[in-house]
């Protein structure tokens, strides 16, 4: 590490950075327009192929965008009404962009796109593209367009796609109003904690740059491949997270070597080769975590990955480089104001001690303490997300409730049987079978409507047919999406086909989503402890550390999901945090909050084994090696996982459930993990393994030694 010249060229070094940030953040402003827009879909799945064919063959899909009509004055089959809606759903074909469209007054007044007391209807269309076409090109000027009112009726726009480009433009602002509280809360408490405005200013001064760099990185990555919009929010979350972090830990470092008596520049250059190497380990950790996030075949998930990587390496370099230079030009401005602390006197030192002479009784409290609070994902529930993530003032969600309220049934939702060969002659029977599968209202085909197994009047029209194929579209009841849309695509593929079928429509794409989002957790979770195992033991030397690291990791990760089944999906606190539970949780949020918050408690775990090593090294006692290396690490462990936690729980203001989720989760768990975990688990576990915890089998050893990893300096 080119620590020397760092010091030496620090006037240099700090001017160039500056510089640097500066382009940085003008290429990260590029790229959020850059940025993709990513469906909730499965690429390769059957519900994907089901879309595809469903376009290539018939020239429909699924409905992404709806029109509520309410009659003024009547029911929807008055005659003004029926021909306001007819000339409603021709103006909608012929918009720019709409492929297909169709309406209550369409298709000869099928029951299920009229409200049950006859006010309402629906006109329905599909806007073909991906959704970064969709929901920039065609929405923003269609929805305004049709949302509008006259004598006669008045019409609300609304659609699958409409729903999540809202939810997109709400979290975009709820980002940036919680940005607005937490730069400055975050630079008040570092204050707080320095007691140094200079040293508050250098650090907050890290996070910046972690953001601006991550954000210019993801521009390049954004040449090659696909990358979310979300991940633009993950860079701000996590570069001002790991930016505070990574420079509490230098500046607390540099503190010390100060006190040693050890002049600036020499004790700079001690805090970059024993802090930075810290740092450098807790970086390749943080990056490995959210790196797994590749093993997901979603652009949606991947992105985080980017992401995340990303953001480890712009930390990375602004705390061992820049952050370095500022501190070799502020000094002595940045030691503490007045008498210094001794931190072996301090709780955490006393802490420490009594949870080692009473391991047992502390860890088994502890440990009750975290099962408990860990306990309610045990009735975890994944489900669907749908406009209920939006707050009720949303215009699209009031839309939505009010379909909720007067329609029993939501066409839109329809799941879409496709045979590319089929006969059209043969779709009769497997119609009516359909119609018997449970919570399905109807089903329609070439051949006819069929509902509990019997023709119904219907719709019996050539968009079922194609030269070659037919398709069938099965409506189910809202009660039966809502209580389990997945089981009821199962039912769908399981009933017998006379001919090769591809099942689709938005809750197969949805749940084939689901399923091959949780298909793959137990491999994420294997990697992620694989990996973090690697660079544990490569920093530590000992296998026990890392196993028991991951352990406690794991641990602290329950109280998360916890909080999120307690809050979230059984909706304790909704009134407070003003959000609408669906007694579900979808699963994609809580994988991308697992492996932030796994990386982040990883972090703290770096920062105390380096600590406890460094005293275990220095004086061979394992035992009194913790409480001292404890009372080392505590405190800015302390001190970082408050301000992360202040700064996670700002996002719980906003108005999207997703972000509610992160910033109540992440909020907990950074909590709980810097106190029950590290204070008191952390400690009575080393007690327990004894000299133990810093064992390794001699090939290990020996391997490590091969690499020419060596400890920290003391």
């Amino acid at each position: 590490m080119p620590d020397g010249i760092v010091v030496r060229r620090a006037g240099w070094v700090v001017v160039v950075s500056v510089l640097i940030t500066l382009i940085a953040g003008v290429v990260g402003a590029g790229t959020i327009g850059a940025l993709s827009l990513n469906r909730f879909e499965a690429p390769g799945s059957e519900s994907a192929r089901a879309r595809d064919d469903l376009a290539r063959l018939f020239g429909t899909g699924s409905p992404n965008v709806a029109l509520l009509v309410t009659a003024r004055r009547g029911t929807v089959d008055s005659d003004p009404v029926e021909a306001a809606g007819r000339a409603l759903t021709r103006e909608l074909a012929a918009y720019p962009g709409v492929g297909d469209a169709w309406s209550y007054w369409t298709r000869q007044g099928v029951a299920t796109l009229r409200s049950g007391d006859g006010r309402q209807a629906m006109v329905l269309a599909w806007v073909p593209g991906d959704a970064d076409r969709v929901r920039r090109a065609v929405l923003p000027a269609l929805t305004p367009h049709f949302t509008r009112g006259d004598a006669v009726i008045d019409v609300r726009a609304g659609g699958s796609d409409e729903v999540f480009r809202t939810v997109m433009e709400q979290a975009r602002q709820d980002f940036v109003q919680a940005e607005l509280v937490v730069l400055p809360m975050v630079l008040l408490l570092l204050w707080l904690v320095y007691r140094r405005l200079a040293a508050a200013l250098v650090t907050l001064g890290v996070g910046i740059f972690a953001v601006a760099g991550s954000l210019a990185l993801l521009r390049g990555v954004v040449l090659l491949t696909e990358v979310s919009t979300f991940a633009s929010n993950i860079a701000l979350v996590m570069g001002v997270g790991l930016g505070v972090d990574y420079g509490l830990f230098m500046i607390f470092r540099l503190r010390e070597e100060l006190r040693r008596g050890l002049p600036v520049p020499e004790a700079v250059t001690r805090t970059v080769r024993t802090a930075g190497r810290t740092v450098l380990f807790s970086g390749v950790t943080v990056a490995a975590s959210l790196s797994v996030l590749f093993a997901f075949p979603f652009p949606f998930l991947r992105s985080f990955a980017y992401a995340g990587v990303a953001v480890v390496v712009a930390a990375v370099i602004g705390a061992t480089v820049v952050l370095p230079a500022a501190l070799a030009l502020l000094g002595h401005r940045v030691a503490r104001a007045g008498s210094a602390r001794v931190e072996r006197r301090g709780f955490w030192h006393g802490l420490a001690l009594r949870v080692v002479r009473r391991p047992l009784a502390f860890g088994g409290a502890a440990l009750a303490v975290v099962l408990l609070l860990g306990s309610p994902f045990l009735g975890v529930r994944f489900g669907l997300p749908d406009d209920r993530v939006l707050p009720s003032s949303a215009p699209v969600r009031q839309m939505y409730d009010q379909i909720r309220a007067g329609f029993s049934q939501e066409e839109a939702d329809a799941v879409h049987v496709v045979a590319p060969e089929g006969n059209a002659a043969q779709a009769g029977p497997y119609a009516a079978a359909l119609s018997r599968v449970g919570g399905v209202v109807r089903v329609d085909s070439a051949a006819g409507s069929y509902a509990e197994g019997r023709p119904v009047p219907g719709p019996a029209d050539a968009r079922f047919a194609a030269a070659r194929g037919t398709w069938l579209s099965v409506v189910a009841s809202s009660d039966r999406l809502d209580a389990d849309a997945a089981g009821l695509v199962r039912r769908v593929r399981a009933v017998p086909a006379p001919f090769a079928v591809e099942v689709g429509g938005y809750p197969a794409e949805l749940a084939d989503y689901r399923d091959g989002v949780t298909a793959r957790l137990p491999l994420i979770g294997l990697l992620i402890v694989l990996v973090t195992f690697v660079v544990l033991f490569v920093m530590t030397g000992s296998v026990v550390a890392p196993l028991k690291a991951s352990a406690l990791n794991l641990l602290s990760l329950s109280v998360m999901f916890g909080a999120l089944v307690f809050v979230f999906q059984d909706g304790h606190l909704s009134g407070l945090l003003g959000f609408t539970p669906t007694g579900s949780i979808e699963p994609s949020i809580p994988i991308l909050m697992f492996c932030v918050a796994y990386g982040l408690s990883m972090d703290y775990e770096v920062f105390l084994l380096a600590r406890i090593k460094e005293e275990y090294d220095r004086t061979g006692d394992a035992v009194a090696s913790v409480p001292a290396g404890i009372a080392r690490s505590a405190p800015l462990v302390t001190a970082a996982a408050a301000i992360l936690a202040a700064s996670f729980a700002a996002y719980a203001t906003g108005r999207v459930v997703f972000l509610q989720q992160l910033g109540v989760g992440m909020a907990l768990t950074v909590a709980v993990d810097a106190t029950l975990i590290r204070g008191v688990l952390v400690p009575a576990l080393m007690r327990l393994a004894g000299p133990a915890n810093w064992w390794a089998p001699g090939p290990l050893r020996r391997l490590r030694r091969a690499v020419s990893v060596s400890d920290s300096e003391t």
